[in-house]
């Protein structure tokens, strides 16, 4: 009988205990937060990206305390199998997230495995993420336990709130002080318009909601 009770594992083991296996899919910010919270943990960490780039990177951030793997359906699937549990953080600005772990892919997950979709956002990036709650943050699919809380910062409201207010200030500021000219002048705000006088101006959300893309500029013409 496959359990979706977890898998009973302290994740840095103890001596003579092996830790858990933790895979986290995505090398980007959410990404490399997890890989360094579940390494000091002492957990077994594996961070599983299609940039080389980005790959070396956290080599040299982690001096090989957590293992790199280049994205393929084939390391994926060898990694998720193996797991303990899963860290979905893969992120595409704008767009739906990509389904990396599918349906049929859980019966060969180990029984109570975990997965975390970080990603949930976006739709997440498992088959079977649906959005869950603070209140009732859990459910189970073929023996998975799946965590897929939409909004995972609310667990600590006064350091996010915090956090965020830091990194979005300036910008409310500017926009209170120019008005939509500083979104022209912005290189940041201006990636992050995504609608402008009924037009969608952001082409990854054009695409994935199958509507037209216009371009800024055609609204500023018009």
């Amino acid at each position: 009988k496959r359990s979706a009770g977890g898998r009973g594992l302290l994740l840095g083991g103890v001596p003579g205990v092996q830790p858990a296996r933790v895979v986290v899919l995505g090398g980007g910010v959410v990404g490399t937060q997890a890989a360094r919270m579940a390494a000091g943990l002492g957990a077994e960490v594996t961070v599983i990206d299609r940039s080389i780039p980005r790959l070396r990177e956290l080599d040299d951030l982690f001096i090989g305390r957590v293992r790199t793997r280049f994205s393929t359906i084939e390391s994926v699937e060898e990694e998720v199998f193996n797991a303990d549990v899963v860290i979905g953080a893969v992120l595409v600005p704008g767009a739906s997230a990509p389904k990396l772990v599918t349906r049929a892919m859980l019966k060969s997950m180990r029984p109570g495995a975990v997965l975390v979709d970080v990603a949930i956002d976006q739709g997440g990036c498992f088959e079977t993420s649906h959005s869950t709650t603070h209140t009732d943050p859990t459910y189970e699919v073929d023996g998975v336990v799946h965590y897929c809380v939409a909004n995972m910062p609310g667990a600590v409201p006064v350091t996010s709130s915090q956090a965020l207010n830091n990194a979005t200030l300036p910008f409310g500021l500017m926009l209170a002080e120019k008005g939509f000219a500083a979104v022209l002048e912005n290189p940041h705000l201006r990636d992050g318009l995504n609608v402008h006088r009924g037009r969608i101006t952001n082409q990854a959300v054009a695409e994935s909601l199958g509507l037209e893309f216009a371009p800024v500029e055609s609204g500023l013409a018009a």
